[in-house]
């Protein structure tokens, strides 16, 4: 496991390969916690066609293009959870909203946190508006067998009637002189 302050990579695995991956820095691991930092200008990985459009549902041979974070985040992850929540600030530093990612968890791997993305994501702004995004990807991948679609909304229906909001993290900042995080070698190896 990396240690506090250390850069790793938050993975999206599928058919045993990277099908994403964000550089980001580790911030806490404590009482099956973990939180990852990403702030803008992080790179990041991500599937493409042979065009050069992103490819939102997995298949088995990924091509990754390469791309930047557009704003600071910091990712909460749960090990053994069926979900993260996702911090995001405006670019004058406040909190602007959370982002609800429907994933199945992996853990760590070699300097990488792995999950599996479900498809289904919620975005909750600071007011507590709720609105769902990528409910047509869930339909499709649970058609293509990738996803059990009554899981992850069994899953999403439990993050809602607990209500994580706000999480505690809402004010985060970074250490001063922190750099970007970069992607750690080894990170597109499974």
């Amino acid at each position: 496991m990396a240690g506090i302050g250390s850069d790793v990579a938050l993975r999206d695995i599928w058919f045993g390969r990277v099908w994403r991956a964000n550089a980001s820095r580790l911030v806490a691991e404590a009482d099956g916690l973990v939180a990852l930092w990403m702030p803008e200008g992080s790179p990041a990985k991500y599937p493409v066609d042979p065009a050069g459009n992103e490819v939102r549902l997995p298949h088995p041979e990924p091509v990754l293009a390469d791309r930047v974070a557009s704003r600071d985040s910091l990712a909460l992850l749960r090990p053994g959870r069926r979900h993260s929540i996702w911090l995001f600030w405006t670019p004058e530093g406040a909190f602007d909203h959370w982002y609800v990612n429907f994933e199945r968890s992996l853990g760590w791997r070699a300097g990488a946190y792995d999950t599996v993305d479900e498809k289904l994501d919620l975005i909750v702004s600071a007011g507590g508006e709720l609105r769902w995004k990528d409910e047509d990807e869930l339909e499709h991948a649970a058609e293509l067998g990738l996803v059990v679609a009554d899981d992850v909304r069994a899953e999403a229906a439990s993050v809602v009637g607990d209500w994580p909001f706000p999480t505690g993290w809402e004010d985060f900042r970074p250490e001063p002189g922190w750099a970007i995080p970069q992607l750690p070698a080894g990170w597109d190896t499974v």
